[in-house]
């Protein structure tokens, strides 16, 4: 009883969490679309008068030092926070929550807003799971539930930001947590259908991207889909490259501090608003006007469309890298979309594609592209299935994913989150690990491949302080003694020190050499 009680209250906080993300996340929002809407109309203007440049320039000059200045004083509001919020679930990182929250909103919609191609997601998300950070510790919860809590704020942000709530619980899930356990799955979609309901009833926000087709794509055309996840899978990998290359790039700088190279590329937009509007900002109002463009076929169109596709991965990448607050989710989504608005009408003019299915490649584009940058292919299919409101492209779209991801395999590709926090992790060398006092739990899955695979609790040399306190097997809890057998499909429940949680983390990845639940 006692147990249920605890259960209910849980839930109870997680549906509070996330009411309050999305009451924050609708004003992001809104703040950054009205914002924009300003942008706009000040590179519409200056066409008229050049003087309006002069408010342009001092505008993103504020911008960039104000953003920069946030950033200068609290390192981790800068750039999505995803990476942030992995090490967080992990035990390896620790924010103060208030702090980072107001300077991730303010700084976001100066931002984002100004056209660079950067998106609202990541910081969604971030946002999200402060505002979680923030009611577990106000209820003052256990190191557990204070997890579950950040989890489910992380994904009540992101579906706030996409009006996608199972896409923003699954990938959560998928990519950030790693734990579907039911306590954690089922908070973090309590959590992210509360959002969704305020951004979408209380501020009248509709989902970023809503693409309608009318056509299934036919079987007997599935060998262009092959030759499309092909391409996205390099292109993908390329584009993951460039981002890691661009920020050991940027520190080659010595004109400026760091804190100010959001300057840079705040300075090159100004000719990319001026001449081509259109493909400013994350990149929804391009994809939404994807169904006009590509109605007019023709190779003139289709290098428009590549000469646009370049812009977006060069000043993507030189946005991002700035390490302004800003995330990359929907620029993602804004070059899988034209990759494949390019590919369906090359085939179109080769009289290989009837024009009507081309659209239908720009949505499976989308989530292929996604699938290999993100490499979280559940997610991809979901938030397209969420946004395309069909099942009728299931089959396609995950075949399209699947074979960019596999690509993105083959080249030993890596997580980009999962990379940036790795890499965030080392330049912080580390947090020391303290004896807090305090007990924490942490539960590991075990996979048929992990090396814990088919050994007794006894054979295993456990990290230091660190206790098997249950073994979850087929939906009930075993008290395990030295000779209990570990089997595949087991979760174990490891009770330790909250202080050593991250490291005891980073050791039972390595001894299971797989990837695993946190």
């Amino acid at each position: 009883m006692k147990n249920k009680k605890a259960q209910i209250k849980l839930l109870v906080l997680a549906m509070v969490v996330g009411l309050c993300s999305g009451i924050v996340v609708g004003f992001f929002r809104f703040g950054i679309a009205k914002m924009t809407k300003l942008w706009l109309t000040l590179f519409h203007v200056a066409h008229k008068n050049l003087l309006w440049f002069m408010p342009i320039i001092l505008g993103l000059m504020a911008v960039g030092i104000i953003a920069g200045y946030f950033v200068k004083k609290y390192p981790h509001v800068g750039g999505s926070g995803i990476p942030e919020v992995k090490l967080q679930l992990a035990g390896n990182l620790t924010l103060s929550w208030w702090p980072t929250l107001w300077r991730k909103v303010v700084g976001g919609i100066l931002v984002i807003s100004t056209g660079l191609f950067l998106g609202p997601e990541g910081p969604s998300l971030q946002i999200g799971s402060t505002i979680g950070q923030g009611v577990g510790e106000s209820a003052k919860e256990s190191k557990t539930n204070a997890r579950v809590l950040l989890a489910t704020g992380a994904a009540s942000g992101l579906a706030a930001a996409f009006g996608a709530p199972l896409s923003g619980a699954l990938f959560v899930l998928e990519e950030v947590f790693h734990n579907f356990s039911p306590r954690v799955w089922m908070n973090a979609l309590a959590g992210a259908l509360v959002a969704n309901f305020v951004v979408s009833n209380i501020f009248g926000q509709k989902p970023s991207l809503s693409l309608v087709y009318r056509h299934s794509f036919p079987v007997k055309l599935y060998g262009y889909l092959l030759i499309l996840g092909l391409l996205l899978g390099l292109l993908g990998h390329l584009y993951k490259t460039g981002l890691f290359k661009g920020k050991k790039l940027y520190t080659k700088i010595t004109f400026l501090p760091s804190w100010l190279y959001g300057l840079i590329p705040l300075f090159l937009l100004i000719p990319i608003a001026y001449f081509w509007p259109l493909i400013t900002g994350p990149g929804n109002r391009l994809i939404l006007a994807l169904p006009q463009i590509i109605k007019h076929s023709g190779w003139k169109v289709i290098g428009i469309l590549v000469f646009f596709f370049i812009i977006r991965i060069v000043f993507s990448i030189i946005s991002y890298d700035s390490g302004l607050p800003s995330g990359i989710f929907l620029p993602i989504l804004t070059m899988g979309a034209l990759i494949g608005a390019v590919y369906g009408l090359t085939l179109v003019q080769l009289h290989l594609l009837p024009a009507k299915l081309v659209i239908n490649l720009v949505i499976f584009a989308m989530a292929g592209f996604f699938a290999a940058v993100i490499r979280a292919p559940f997610t991809a299919i979901m938030l397209i299935t969420e946004m395309v409101g069909s099942l009728l492209h299931l089959m396609p779209l995950a075949v399209v994913a699947f074979v960019a991801l596999l690509v993105d395999e083959f080249l030993n590709g890596e997580p980009i989150y999962g990379t940036l926090a790795c890499a965030m992790l080392t330049n912080s060398k580390k947090q020391q690990v303290k004896i807090s006092g305090e007990t924490d739990q942490l539960t590991v899955p075990i996979y048929e491949d992990s090396q814990l695979n088919g050994k007794m609790i006894m054979q295993i040399k456990w990290p230091q302080h660190t206790l098997v306190k249950a073994v979850y097997r087929d939906g009930k809890s075993i008290i395990p003694n030295g000779q209990t057998k570990i089997k595949a499909g087991d979760s174990l429940i490891l009770t330790l020190d909250a202080g050593r949680r991250g490291a005891v983390f980073s050791q039972i990845k390595r001894m299971q050499k797989v990837r695993y639940d946190g």
